[in-house]
This record gives C-alpha cells, structure tokens and sequence, in this order.
C-alpha cells in the first residue's frame, strides 16, 4: 500500500484524491492546506500516518515556498505542475513530479485513466515508486523529463487554454447578437473528433485556410474592439503563412 499527502485542496488535489479513492494499491493519509501557518501545524500533527509520498498540488509560483517544509523530510516529495522544472523542490530532498496533462475542474468529472501522467524523478527507486502509483490511477503513465515537460505544457496552453479563451470570444459574439452558443457545440465537437484521424494541418478549413480575402475583410467589419481584431489578424495571418505555399 502506497500512502500519498496531498498538499493543496484544488483541482488538482480533489481528482487525484477522487481517482486514488478507486484503488486498492494507494491511500490519502492527509489532505494539508498549503497556507505556510496551516501546513506547519499540520506537518507537526502527521504522526504515525507518514505518506510514503508528498503530493504538492499547488500553484506554480507557490511551489518553492510550499516544498520548503518538506526540506528535512526523507520521504519523496513530488509537484504536480507542467511548466516548473523539479530541481524547484529543495536540493536535498528525495523529489519527482506527476503532472495530470488533463483540464481539471473539481465540478466536473474526469475519467482519470485515460489522463496522461508525465512522472520524473531524482532516484531511481522514486522513479518506480511514482510509476506504481501511476499506473494504479491511469493507462497512460510516460517518463518524461522537466525539459520536455515544459514544452509539453506550452502545447497544452495552445491546444486547450488559447482555444478556451477562443470560445468565450465565440459566446460573446453570439450573445450580442441574441444567437444560442449552442449551435456551435456540434462544430466545436467535429473540430476535436478530427484530429483523431487527421493531422491538425490536414483538419484545417476557413477563410485564412483558403485565403479568401474577402471574408476576412468582412469579419473584420463586423468585430467590436480592436483587440478581437488583432487576434483575428494575427491568426489569420499565421494561418496563410503557414499554408501560403499550398494555396
């Protein structure tokens, strides 16, 4: 039996909690707030459930602080983050990283075996340990080293957080204009079953794709700030640079 703290009572924390309660193979011993003041007292109250990991699901800027009070501990202590590399954790300490490469809302559901789980570690030994506990949670576990991890992230952030932002745009228009967002559901949907099957440049359409100037100038028309108008202009034109030779 793994036992694992969770540090952090986010998103992160609540669906590694959620998925870990399925298992037989891992136990949450404690779930510590990761205020300085509140982690102190706790730490000091562990006793005789001491995990045999430390999970830091925080926010990226705060991991350093947390894991200072983990510095003395001989236990593995891991952060759960995309983009910070895992030599931020405390030189001494026995260190690694699981980072869920999945969108995570505690309001929401998420089958957590088919969530990706990037481990790395500074031991051998923790390396196993972290692979234990991941493929006890989910199907697809890959060793992956904080350099490749950051890239990995800057993906995500394009593939899921630009695009986000990209549908609340979407909404906003349909909003002004008294029209249901809901239509576009079905189009959102194909647009994410296609590149299941097609590569992202091959599942490209629209106006920028096919260089057709006028529509364009007419969305340009219809849009109410300039800042909807440069992301328009800048992605449009990303768009023809990268399939200008083709058209």
């Amino acid at each position: 039996m793994i036992k694992v703290a969770l540090v952090g009572t986010g998103n992160v924390s609540e669906h590694l909690k959620r998925a870990i309660s399925k298992t037989s193979e891992i136990e949450v011993v404690q779930v510590l707030n990761s205020r300085n003041e509140d982690l102190s007292k706790s730490l000091k109250k562990i006793g005789r459930q001491l995990p045999d990991i430390y999970i830091i699901a925080v926010s990226d800027d705060a991991i350093p602080s947390v894991s200072q009070h983990f510095s003395h501990t001989e236990k593995l202590v891991v952060h759960t983050s995309g983009s910070v590399p895992m030599d931020a954790l405390p030189k001494q300490m026995r260190k690694g990283v699981i980072y869920p490469l999945q969108t995570l809302s505690k309001a929401e559901k998420v089958n957590f075996k088919d969530v990706p789980l990037c481990i790395e570690a500074s031991q051998e030994d923790d390396l196993e340990l972290l692979r234990k506990l991941g493929q006890a949670i989910s199907d697809q576990v890959f060793e992956i080293s904080s350099e490749k991890r950051k890239y990995l992230h800057l993906a995500a952030v394009f593939v899921n957080n630009f695009t986000n932002h990209l549908y609340s745009i979407g909404a906003e228009i349909c909003k002004e204009q008294q029209l249901p967002f809901t239509m576009l559901h079905p189009l959102i949907k194909e647009t994410a079953r296609k590149i299941k099957f097609l590569s992202p440049e091959d599942a490209q359409t629209g106006p920028a794709r096919r260089n057709d100037t006028g529509t364009m100038q007419r969305h340009m028309e219809l849009l109410n700030n300039e800042k909807d108008k440069t992301l328009y202009r800048l992605l449009s034109d990303s768009i023809k640079d990268s399939y200008g030779k083709k058209l």
